[in-house]
């Protein structure tokens, strides 16, 4: 048993890391623009799910306009992603107006921020099979659920994405100590790669006066020195990336075809196998 863990291999993040961080916010509040800001001071990544704002209803307060929008997430560093053009529940309207909600969405944020976006977070939490089919078609990659695992195990369905825990999780000391303190590399088996996975709505913070949970964990990520901090779409490509390696029959030649470089550990040893080359591991 421990020589076919042993010659198993593992996918390790950039810089040969273990673990990986990412964030998803939605909504497009005004509170985004302190969370940026935080996230920025500590060197994270977030995703942030936009609505077309000339769409919302408007009870809806402390939402950012189409100017704020703008100047806001224009090249701020993080991710946008889709959260339905009028922020409805998907399930609950005919579907060819959920495909309407999803194309007038991509089409809005693609020509207004001028970048392709691919990601979602399903507003309200809201899907089923037929939405996921529709997001298919329309070349989305992944969406997130408002669903948790507790854990930092990989997302296997991307488009059924779950996140580790919400902020408000009572939970989320414990995994947040569990993720800073231990490390897959530690172990003689389970040596998969941990993603902390965290979300929320900015706007929660100020509704529930603990700025302070955000600012701690941003706070002691950074100071963790083993950790990839990346954005939803920029780990799905890696992921993609690593399951697109091309191995030889007795496993001891990779070739990566595609066009970022990925790591890979086995037998103890980590491996960059760079964008479009081939190498051979060392026995």
């Amino acid at each position: 048993m421990w020589m076919k863990m042993h010659e198993e291999k593992y996918m390790r993040f950039p810089g040969g890391k273990a673990k990986a961080a990412t964030f998803s916010y939605d909504d497009g509040a005004e509170a985004d623009l302190r969370l940026m800001k935080i996230f920025d001071k500590y060197g994270l990544k977030c995703t942030f799910n936009l609505s077309n704002p000339d769409m919302i209803c408007k009870k809806w307060t402390r939402r950012l306009d189409e100017d704020g929008l703008y100047k806001a997430f224009n090249g701020c560093g993080h991710e946008i992603a889709l959260h339905g053009q009028r922020h409805l529940f998907l399930t609950k309207v005919p579907l060819a107006q959920a495909v309407s909600e999803i194309v007038n969405n991509r089409e809005y944020l693609e020509r207004k921020f001028g970048r392709i976006v691919r990601g979602m977070a399903y507003a309200y939490g809201a899907y089923n099979d037929d939405i996921i089919q529709v997001l298919k078609q329309l070349g989305v990659t992944y969406a997130r659920t408002t669903e948790v695992t507790h854990d930092f195990s990989i997302p296997q369905n991307w488009l059924k994405l779950k996140a580790t825990c919400h902020h408000n999780d009572a939970q989320l000391d414990g995994l947040l100590q569990k993720f800073l303190t231990d490390s897959p590399l530690d172990q003689t088996k389970a040596r998969e790669p941990w993603l902390l996975y965290i979300w929320g709505h900015s706007f929660e913070f100020d509704d529930n006066n603990n700025w302070h949970v955000i600012e701690n964990a941003a706070k002691k990520l950074s100071q963790s020195g083993d950790c990839w901090f990346a954005t939803n779409g920029e780990v799905y490509d890696y992921v993609s990336a690593y399951n697109s390696l091309i191995y030889s029959i007795d496993g001891e030649r990779v070739k990566n075809p595609t066009y970022m470089g990925v790591y890979v550990e086995i037998r103890g040893k980590i491996y960059c196998v760079p964008a479009g080359k081939e190498i051979v591991f060392d026995k």
